[in-house]
């Protein structure tokens, strides 16, 4: 028998795939019909047909799987096998064979959602309208009216839109930083979902939101990573004892994610003695005991075939395909969720503010009661303490870190949850000179903390050199042009301006970001992000390839800040009251001045740099000064090796020129 006839067959997964996409819509449309005739009899609506009532639900449930699959196969072709190498990092590394079969994978999920996206457009409007899917499905005006009238049908516009470009990307993509950005654009697919739905509104729903959205990233990664790591299995494709260790580690973070999140939104929603009472919480309770026996199953699983992976690859294929069935039918189980009559609310009397913000406040901020009052904030205040965390970890494993850099660090994630859970996070959506507080914070200070931490230095310390880890991703990271081009002073000032003028200037705009909390969430990331990199370029001691000399960046900081400052002095002397509407259906009960307030807002944009400046100019001019003391040991190095011959060549010169006169 021939090597060729001996070598096992490559299995296809689309089989896999379908049969789970088919097990999530079957649960899904099911589960949610046996629940329809009391969905509608509570809202009122006449039956749209079974085309609506099972289709809709059914393909959310689609929607599910194919989501999760594009996210886990762009974190296999990204992070879980290596492309091939060009080179000593990652930039111009190009996809190999395994690696461009999981990216046209994600490609095809990403397109499936689009057509899913569009379909759901009348589909959500026969649902709340009570009109059959044959009667609005071709009718432009009814396509019209439900974008116009109904939140969920723009949304799922939305999430078509942003799918459209993951595809796209998918398929014309070979290099592997195009799977990074693909990865991080298949997760942001799913967030316009994750802002709205029974979770986004009344009592509590910021801790309803922020928890939904680590339940559904979690959910992605957990679900999606193993279809594609099955689908890698089944391909026979190499590095899978590699692939199948991360994915584990990946695996544990979300089953513990989900779990915590789910219980927290579990408990906006119902209480739990009344859990037994309504199909609500029976959904809730069979969904979650799955979970936890999915993760114990899968823990076992992983334990028993990692070691026999080389061996018995096909045990593991199997297997894990059993896994993933189950998977996709807890999925849709989820997703009924979504569709069940919820328990009656917690708070039946809501307030506006309730309403609005999810929590009531009694009193306006003063100097003293912004630290007593707290309401943890759970999404940046709990990724600042996960980062705190994995950098601990990382700090054990270098000898000999500074632990200045430490300090800097943990300031940094500290300030973000004091900034976020405390009276000032509180208070943010309700009053503009707070907002205006904890932007300055966020964007300004904190910042300039963490940058100061070193911690891409750090991760190239703590990993080995060589191997595809995240060493070499980082390091790749810094030599890229991604970062040449974003860390370039003018467009590294642009882009931290940009937002800031975008907000303050164009006043419908600031108003939209405050009304919903998809736009506080947003603003958080953006003032963050973009301050991260602006102040990284100045002050950062994370190498950044092509970086100008200190007293370069000292001079550019100072010709840019004032462009910052301007924005105070113009705010100060704005005569429009920003968010005035949104302000005022509040019902503050200590009816503030909303003219004044914002004048206090603009001050504190125009003073709050002072505090961030000190240490930026501080941290600059020693730099510069280290700058100097390199260059003039170098000058002296050189003099010693060539026995200061350009002097001896100045002082003959001159002797020349002596000898003429």
């Amino acid at each position: 028998m021939t090597e060729t006839a001996r070598k096992p067959a490559v299995v296809s997964a689309w089989p896999l795939y379908l049969a789970a996409l088919a097990a999530a819509a079957v649960v899904a449309g099911a589960v949610a019909q046996s629940f329809s005739g009391g969905s509608l009899a509570a809202l009122g609506i006449p039956d749209p047909g079974v085309t609506t009532t099972f289709g809709l639900p059914a393909l959310r449930g689609v929607a599910w799987i194919l989501m999760a699959l594009a996210v886990g196969s762009f974190m296999l072709s990204s992070f879980f096998i290596p492309p091939r190498m060009q080179g000593e990092d990652l930039n111009g590394a190009q996809l190999t064979v395994d690696g461009h079969i999981a990216s046209r994978t994600g490609a095809h999920a990403s397109a499936g959602i689009v057509l899913i996206g569009l379909l759901m457009i009348p589909l959500v409007l026969s649902d709340v309208s009570g009109q059959p899917m044959k009667t609005v499905m071709f009718e432009a005006a009814a396509w019209t009216q439900a974008l116009e009238q109904v939140k969920e049908a723009r949304v799922w516009l939305i999430v078509a839109a942003f799918a459209a470009v993951v595809a796209v990307g998918g398929y014309v993509a070979t290099s592997w930083w195009s799977q990074v950005a693909l990865f991080i654009g298949a997760i942001v697919v799913v967030m316009p979902i994750g802002l709205t739905g029974h979770s986004a509104t009344g009592g509590s729903h910021d801790f309803g939101t922020n928890s939904l959205i680590w339940h559904l990233v979690a959910m992605l990664l957990w679900v999606g990573g193993l279809m594609a790591l099955v689908a890698h299995a089944l391909r026979r494709g190499p590095h899978l004892t590699e692939a199948t260790r991360r994915y584990s580690m990946v695996a544990l973070f979300s089953i513990l994610a989900m779990a915590l999140s789910g219980v927290i939104n579990a408990l906006v929603r119902v209480r739990i003695s009344e859990l037994t009472e309504y199909s609500y919480g029976i959904v809730l309770i069979v969904k979650t005991v799955a979970i936890v026996l999915l993760g114990i199953i899968g823990y076992a699983h992983r334990e028993r075939t990692i070691p026999l992976l080389d061996s018995q690859p096909k045990a593991f294929a199997r297997l894990g395909a059993v896994e993933v069935l189950i998977m996709a039918a807890v999925s849709g189980l989820a997703v009924t969720l979504g569709r069940t009559p919820p328990p009656p609310p917690l708070d039946p009397n809501l307030t506006r503010m309730q309403v609005k913000m999810g929590y009531n406040l009694s009193e306006q901020i003063s100097w003293t009661n912004w630290i007593t009052l707290w309401r943890p904030e759970l999404l940046f205040s709990v990724i600042a303490i996960l980062l705190a965390v994995y950098y601990l970890r990382l700090v054990r494993r270098v000898d000999g870190w500074k632990t200045s850099r430490t300090v800097w660090w943990l300031l940094g994630c500290v300030t973000v949850v004091v900034t976020l859970s405390s009276g000032l996070g509180m208070h943010m959506p309700a009053s503009y000179s707070v907002h205006m507080s904890v932007h300055m914070i966020l964007s300004m200070g904190v910042p300039v903390f963490l940058v100061l931490g070193a911690p891409l230095t750090l991760i190239g310390k703590a990993y080995p050199a060589g191997e595809f880890n995240p060493r070499m991703w980082v390091e790749s990271f810094q030599r890229s042009k991604f970062l040449r081009m974003v860390t370039f002073p003018p467009v590294s000032t642009i882009q931290f301006l940009v937002f800031f003028y975008a907000m303050y200037v164009f006043v419908p705009f600031y108003e939209l970001m405050i009304s919903e909390h998809a736009g506080h969430v947003i603003m958080n990331a953006v003032f963050m992000v973009s301050g991260y990199f602006y102040f990284w370029e100045l002050i950062g001691p994370d190498h950044i390839e092509g970086r100008a000399t200190a007293k370069t960046r000292l001079a550019w900081l100072w010709v840019s800040m004032p462009f910052h400052l301007f924005m105070g002095v113009y705010l100060m002397q704005l005569g429009v009251v920003m968010g005035e509407d949104f302000y005022n259906n509040l019902e503050l009960p200590w009816n503030p001045d909303l003219a004044q307030i914002q004048k206090e807002g603009g001050g504190i944009a125009w003073a709050s740099g002072s505090f961030p400046l000190l240490i930026v100019f501080g941290e600059l001019f020693m730099q510069w000064l280290r700058e100097d003391r390199a260059e003039t040991e170098e000058a002296d190095r050189r003099a010693e090796e060539t026995d200061d011959e350009e002097w001896r060549r100045y002082n003959e010169m001159l002797a020349q020129y002596g000898n003429r006169s």
